[in-house]
């Protein structure tokens, strides 16, 4: 793995879509692969709110060769709120919290790549590079918990980027979290797709004897070549599974969710996944059918390019016959199952292959009866 180094302000706002060894090629910045080896974009191109865009390029005296190492930056993003609210007609959360922007994992699909647009860095090699960690979360989130009117329900966490991604290992923004939500008794639900949630289990043992907390393991592929090329810094399938199988042992509500569901790429394992997690003890199921908004639609199709040009023009066809002709569309109720026939084949399969497993039968509902209000907590006050 790369190095991971601390940055201040200064250096993250150099350079935003410059990449090193690299060379111009179809509007965006390639990177040199032996340079960026084990990141899933293969472009950087500059943010689309940049009013110039940068290339670095060779000009004939090698020098490109003298540049340092690739490494992963993180700089610390001091925010003045920690829970983000949304509005939304097609989300079944209407607060969620981000310990981390950007996200080291690297899936090349992530509908929050768009994101880094607004720090004036790329949503390519960037988003998986540079970093954002909030070390002030779990300060912030007592400090809005004990509001006077706060009305305590579900909040949703690694629903844009993983909070369990690798540079948790180091920060444990995620850890101080649940700290202070199992101190308020206050419910939260989980998406990951790192196997070091299992670190937690502990307090999510206890969260979950409450009511407090669920899990759910995002499976994409049962492939490790696919996974590893598409996401690949994230946990292997295998040991998502066995994720999966130490929550539901702790007696934590342990769901699986099939995202994306990439046409013509994934979507056969759909069955597969679905009973592989079942016997790992994941008792709910959910799916979200590929998003391609903004920058994530060149991103992705680069990396399809790349790494299987034999179905491009198959896998694409089909994303565009679930989005109108496009290669995607917000439209709310639709972008997250697609329409027409193939989306539809693909909802009743799923519906079918869940229903004869027996998952969904009970749906896991927090309570929000035990939260405590007011005043901070003693513990965080004398941080």
């Amino acid at each position: 793995m790369e190095q991971i180094v601390q940055a201040d302000v200064a250096a993250f706002g150099t350079g935003r879509a410059e990449m090193g060894n690299a060379m111009i090629e179809q509007g965006g910045l390639r990177a040199r692969p032996d340079w960026i080896r084990g990141r899933a974009a293969g472009i950087n191109p500059s943010g689309r709110y940049e009013p110039v865009s940068r290339h670095v390029f060779d000009d004939g005296w090698e020098s490109l060769e003298e540049l340092p190492p690739f490494r992963t930056e993180v700089q610390v993003e001091r925010p003045r709120t920690i829970i983000t609210r949304n509005t939304s007609p097609d989300i079944s959360f209407d607060r969620s919290i981000n310990p981390y922007r950007g996200c080291e994992h690297g899936c090349v699909y992530c509908f929050a790549r768009p994101t880094h647009a607004f720090m004036g860095l790329s949503p390519g090699v960037d988003f998986e590079a540079k970093l954002f960690a909030k070390p002030d979360a779990a300060r912030l989130l007592d400090k809005e918990l004990s509001k006077n009117g706060y009305t305590p329900r579900t909040i949703a966490i690694g629903t844009n980027t993983d909070p369990y991604q690798p540079i948790e290992k180091q920060y444990r923004i995620m850890r101080e979290i649940l700290e202070v939500l199992e101190a308020r008794g206050h419910p939260v639900g989980i998406v990951t797709k790192s196997a070091l949630v299992a670190r937690d289990i502990d307090i999510l043992a206890r969260m979950a004897e409450r009511g407090l907390a669920k899990v759910a393991l995002s499976i994409t592929t049962l492939d490790r070549k696919l996974a590893r090329t598409m996401e690949p810094r994230a946990a292997t399938p295998a040991k998502r599974l066995e994720t999966i199988r130490q929550l539901s042992d702790a007696g934590i509500p342990t769901s699986v969710m099939v995202a994306p569901i990439i046409p013509g790429l994934n979507d056969q394992e759909i069955e597969r996944i679905l009973d592989s997690s079942l016997a790992a003890g994941a008792r709910e199921a959910g799916y979200v059918v590929l998003r391609l908004p903004l920058e994530v639609a060149p991103i992705f199709k680069d990396w399809l390019l790349r790494h299987y040009p034999d179905r491009y023009r198959h896998v694409m066809s089909l994303i565009r016959s679930m989005r109108d002709g496009k290669d995607y569309d917000a439209e709310w109720g639709k972008r997250m199952k697609g329409a027409g026939p193939y989306a539809w084949q693909i909802g009743r399969r799923f519906e079918i292959a869940a229903k004869k497993l027996g998952l969904n039968t009970r749906r896991t509902t927090l309570r929000t009866d035990q939260f405590i209000a007011g005043k901070q907590s003693e513990q965080l006050m004398l941080l």
